[in-house]
């Protein structure tokens, strides 16, 4: 397993087939990718976890965390997570933060992420927006 910076358009076709797959293609391609941070996490050369994350200031929120469906549960979206919150840090940010579809509120939790308890919905998603202070 290897995480790597990876151009926007390397990220599209994982947020389509895992998140949004009865969107249409351009529904996962974000006005701002251009100005944020993309990696991947590649198993044996293929690309199977991506994120994307933006800095404001002193925060950073990341969007977008995808792993193929052959390739959950091993940890590799764990991986990911750690990685960009050190890189947070690194960067001498103070909080990162994420819209997180509210079934995934415990694994952001296994983080020390908290919910803020600002809730809404997209395209028919529930989501809750979650964060960690550094």
């Amino acid at each position: 397993m290897k995480i790597s910076a990876i151009q926007p358009s390397q990220t599209w076709q994982i947020r389509h087939e895992v998140m949004w797959p009865d969107q249409p293609f351009e529904f996962v391609q974000l006005p701002e990718d251009d100005f944020g941070l993309h990696f991947g996490v590649f198993v044996d050369e293929k690309l199977v976890s991506i994120v994307s994350c933006f800095i404001t200031d002193e925060e950073m929120q990341f969007r977008k965390l995808a792993t193929l469906e052959q390739f959950q549960g091993q940890g590799i979206a764990s991986e990911l997570l750690v990685y960009i919150f050190e890189l947070a840090k690194q960067k001498g940010l103070k909080k990162v933060w994420c819209n997180a579809r509210t079934n995934k509120k415990d694994f952001y939790g296994k983080f020390g992420m908290t919910d803020t308890n600002k809730t809404f919905s997209k395209a028919g998603q529930e989501f809750t927006i979650m964060e960690i202070l550094l």
